[in-house]
């Protein structure tokens, strides 16, 4: 190995490390990380300007096909800005929503609908998360359905940790069906030119396969242990009606337009020849132009920390790419595997599902995508099927530890704070198993439709 590829390695694993730590929030080393990237391997080392701007790829963002590629399938190298404006553009949405009241209420008029028992609450919300999950970012939904089953557990006096548990794997197993669920998918989509439809045909079928076999296995291990006391007439008495979540009437019912006109942009852009990056900036402008005075409040509560950590994250992972390192590996897999796609599927899968539950899947995905294109072009496998592989590995295998997804992070951290903590024994007793069942399905799956 050259200088440049030994340094763009420990500068992207000092980086990684200091994520996985999380002792400081992800974007210090993402930004720390990139701006080494970017002064040493690329104007010291190889004193290229050219790898700068290459991996920026700011350029892209003045052609009129990165907004409206119409049918051809753009492909994004370096920093993904397709995923990034995407992402914040959504975000702003979200928050439109949130302060509406739209999350509680659907949280609420679920409940109230299985009648406030709780085993019911229990598969309505798994299916309520997986299903949001497909058109809004997973961590959102966790945001939101963490603090309403807390909420519900105190009113109707049972333990809320096995739900909350269940709402994460759900989350990540809806969001693995579409192109806009979870952020790994969202990176692979946007990095290929893949469009909603691609995902919901390939991926879409064995996430509800999956998802439904999730349902029969957090039944069956937790019918046992949530139990309520109190007669069904008093549950719905304690229950909170819906109507009581709704903070403005007039915004709730704009915000929710807009937000059916959003993912009706999303399922129809293959249609349409919109990108993504286009619905995100369509979905914050509606949002922020109804808002008025509350614009302030919705722009403040938006995570820019995560859209810069996905910038550091980009420009580091630029380097490795760059500088040849991902090349090598992708050569690596397809000289252990012989370029057999039946051996490739698992080594993917499986190697996406365990490192997932180690680190977090969103700076893994995006490692690995200038990789499968890579072993694609070296070995000539087929892209697509390597994409859905790696997007089942990532967003399936987040769910077996506290730390595998943002989702996760969310949804314990929230608990911890209200007082339910969830310790790692607990979460890995239930969440581990059930993560090998959905992904074993994941690998039967891959093999039959596509090897």
């Amino acid at each position: 190995m050259v200088i440049s590829q030994i340094l763009a390695i420990i500068i992207f694993s000092l980086m990684f490390t200091a994520i996985v730590i999380g002792k400081v929030h992800r974007v210090i080393p993402a930004a720390i990380g990139a701006a080494l990237t970017i002064i040493v391997v690329f104007l010291i080392v190889l004193q290229s300007t050219d790898a700068v701007f290459n991996v920026l790829s700011l350029g892209q963002m003045g052609q009129l096909k990165f907004w409206i590629p119409g049918e051809q399938h753009i492909e994004s190298h370096g920093v993904n800005w397709q995923t990034i404006i995407f992402i914040g553009g959504m975000m702003v949405m979200v928050e439109g929503l949130g302060a509406v009241g739209f999350f509680r209420w659907i949280c609420l008029y679920t409940a109230r609908l299985v009648g406030c028992r709780v085993i019911p609450i229990l598969l309505a919300f798994m299916l309520l998360s997986g299903f949001l999950s497909m058109f809004i970012d997973s961590i959102t939904v966790l945001l939101f359905l963490t603090s309403v089953i807390i909420e519900l557990a105190r009113m109707l006096k049972f333990n809320p940790v096995p739900l909350i548990i269940a709402a994460i794997f759900a989350a990540n197993c809806g969001g693995s069906a579409t192109m806009c669920g979870d952020p790994p998918n969202i990176i692979i989509g946007t990095a290929f030119g893949y469009t909603f439809t691609d995902f919901a045909i390939n991926t879409g079928p064995i996430a509800w396969i999956g998802m439904l076999a999730a349902l029969g296995f957090f039944y069956l291990v937790f019918r046992k242990t949530l139990t309520q006391s109190a007669d069904p007439e008093t549950l719905m008495g304690v229950c909170p009606v819906p109507s009581s979540a709704i903070i403005n009437p007039r915004l709730f019912k704009i915000n929710t337009g807009i937000f059916i006109v959003v993912v009706l942009l999303l399922i129809t852009h293959a249609q349409t020849g919109l990108s993504v990056a286009i619905i995100g900036v369509i979905a914050a402008t509606l949002t922020l132009l109804f808002a008025g005075r509350g614009i302030p409040h919705v722009l403040k509560r938006v995570d820019w920390r995560t859209l810069l950590f996905f910038v550091g994250l980009f420009i580091c992972v630029g380097g490795l790419e760059e500088t040849g390192v991902l090349r090598m590996i992708a050569e690596y897999i397809s000289e252990i595997s012989g370029g057999d796609l039946l051996l490739v599927i698992p080594i993917i899968l499986w190697v996406s599902a365990f490192a997932s539950a180690i680190v977090d899947n969103i700076p893994f995905a995006a490692t690995m995508v200038p990789v499968i294109r890579q072993l694609s072009q070296t070995a000539g496998l087929p892209l697509p099927t390597l994409a859905w592989t790696l997007a089942l590995g990532t967003d399936i295998g987040g769910n077996a530890t506290p730390i595998g997804a943002s989702a996760n992070v969310v949804g314990t951290a929230i608990a911890e704070r209200e007082g339910y903590p969830i310790s790692w024994g607990t979460f890995l007793k239930y969440a581990l198993p059930s993560m090998i069942m959905v992904v074993g399905l994941c690998w039967l799956y891959l093999i039959i439709r596509y090897a």
